[in-house]
């Protein structure tokens, strides 16, 4: 008989190789993925890693795609540890952009104080988005997760009517975005590549000061407190409202980051949803999830889903393969995950 036993103290590292063997797993089953549609798994590995990190314009490829997804990333991790499902870092990436692409657009703002203002407005427009679904969930006991799922669609409407209508491009014909942000709004990137250079520096910046947020401070110990255990947090006298706040502001804004990043340092414009955000802020949520609650982590993890996505890219081109493999890729993972942890805590007993 096969049947789960309790561990009663889980070792420091049972996490880490739980979390491993999901990914080998998940591997492994997208390797029958591939084999159903006909690829030589084999093939499709070869093709997916030699084409990301054996590949100059590869590594750029996946080093574009990991900025966002760790500052949003780290951002859901504090989410995560207070026990707020915020499934919306989609929604409040786009918001991030709306608002940069705003002050962008529309505001005098003197050059050399445009860069900051374009973040600072990425942060409140994300940081606002996420703030709603707090506020539903402590005035109206409105669950976040299906609160932040829903305010995805709005944001992505938001956006839509925003290019379409009052902020379409003068002399834009047959598509719908805005006019070109101006010059001192344009991020600066590594020569030949389309990666930040100050998106990529202040992703890193914000996680480790997020680490250190998380681990050494007052509000930090609130935060870990109101996560893992809501009554001796009011039992305390900690204000759960207070820090549901805070958690909201702090992981929807580093998402606004991420939209801000994407608008003024890749497009230039703001644009299509779809184009604006490639579902970084569904796959931040595995960003977060192995990262463990450690938002200095992301930086180890969303390299790694970085590989994944820049590889799904490979795949599409060199093996013809369908245009969500990268979604099912993906998913595959987010469901090994998921599936795992209930082997953090309890180990396998076979007998009686």
């Amino acid at each position: 008989m096969i049947r789960l036993v309790q561990l009663s103290s889980p070792g420091p590292y049972r996490a880490l190789w739980v979390s491993l063997c999901a990914i080998l797993v998940s591997l492994l089953i997208a390797a029958a993925v591939f084999a159903f549609y006909g690829a030589s798994p084999l093939e499709a590995y070869r093709a997916m890693f030699s084409g990301t990190l054996l590949d100059p314009q590869g590594r750029a490829e996946v080093l574009r795609r990991a900025v966002p997804l760790l500052l949003t990333g780290a951002g859901l991790t504090l989410a995560f540890r207070a026990q707020f499902f915020n499934i919306g870092a989609e929604g409040q990436i786009l918001l991030g952009a709306v608002f940069a692409g705003g002050v962008a657009l529309f505001t005098p703002v003197p050059a050399p104080l445009m860069v900051p203002a374009i973040f600072i407005a990425g942060f409140l427009g994300g940081g606002l988005w996420a703030l709603l679904a707090a506020w539903l969930r402590i005035r109206l006991r409105v669950n976040e997760i299906l609160s932040t799922l829903m305010l995805n669609y709005i944001a992505a409407s938001v956006v839509i009517y925003l290019i379409a209508g009052p902020w379409k491009g003068k002399n834009v014909r047959g598509f719908i975005y805005t006019d070109d942000l101006p010059a001192s709004a344009q991020l600066a990137t590594f020569p030949g590549t389309q990666v930040g250079i100050v998106t990529l520096g202040l992703g890193v910046v914000a996680a480790v000061a997020l680490q250190l947020l998380l681990s050494r401070s007052t509000r930090g110990f609130e935060l870990r407190v109101v996560g893992e255990n809501p009554g001796a947090a009011r039992y305390a006298g900690i204000s759960t409202t207070r820090v549901l706040l805070l958690v909201a502001l702090i992981t929807g804004g580093m998402a606004g980051l991420a939209g801000a990043g994407e608008v003024a340092g890749i497009q230039h414009k703001l644009l299509e949803p779809s184009q604006i955000s490639l579902g970084y802020g569904f796959t931040a949520i595995i960003v977060a999830w192995l990262a463990r609650g450690n938002p200095a982590l992301c930086i180890v993890t969303s390299l790694l889903m970085g590989v994944i996505l820049a590889g799904g890219d490979v795949l599409k081109i060199n093996l013809n393969m369908p245009f969500r493999i990268t979604d099912v890729f993906s998913g595959i993972i987010l469901m090994t995950l998921i599936a795992s942890e209930v082997f953090v805590r309890y180990r396998l007993r076979v007998g009686r």
